[in-house]
């Protein structure tokens, strides 16, 4: 039971966390300023701006490049992380959107008329544009340097 008590006061991972949590909840009021809508489902769902997965991994290794240091292994691995998870939310997920966004384009052609169609749609949201992962890793890197003190 011990070992659950030190994750949760694993200062770092706390931070990484509620930058996450905080990228996530962000989505809230952009989508209300850019949709106007107000759209609760932004705190589950995948994409958007900004991007939660960026605010984490970038708050993560933030904050074990401030605790450990700069120039540790241990630094190297959260930045490694950080880049292959930022690289598939603006790539590998962001183009399976894309594909996603065609494929319903093409059941909606195929099936206008007399044709019955009962599968739900793909999710087309998927991943994230550039700019929204650059937007999510300053976003991490900031509330880890405003946490510092926590640490």
């Amino acid at each position: 039971m011990q070992d659950f008590g030190d994750i949760i006061h694993n200062q770092v991972l706390v931070v990484a966390i509620a930058a996450c949590l905080i990228a996530q909840v962000l989505k809230i009021p952009v989508e209300l300023g850019t949709q106007g809508k107000l759209n609760i489902r932004a705190l589950v769902e995948t994409g958007g701006m900004p991007s939660a997965h960026s605010a984490f991994v970038t708050a993560l290794a933030t904050g074990v490049g401030q605790t450990v240091g700069w120039a540790s292994s241990e630094f190297a691995i959260a930045v490694v992380f950080a880049i292959i998870v930022m690289y598939d939310a603006a790539g590998v997920r962001q183009a399976a959107g894309k594909q996603a966004r065609v494929l319903n384009q093409i059941i909606d052609e195929f099936f206008q008329g007399e044709h019955q169609f009962t599968e739900m749609r793909l999710k087309e949201l998927l991943g994230h544009t550039p700019f929204q992962v650059i937007v999510g890793s300053i976003l991490g890197v900031a509330i880890s340097w405003i946490a510092e003190i926590a640490y």
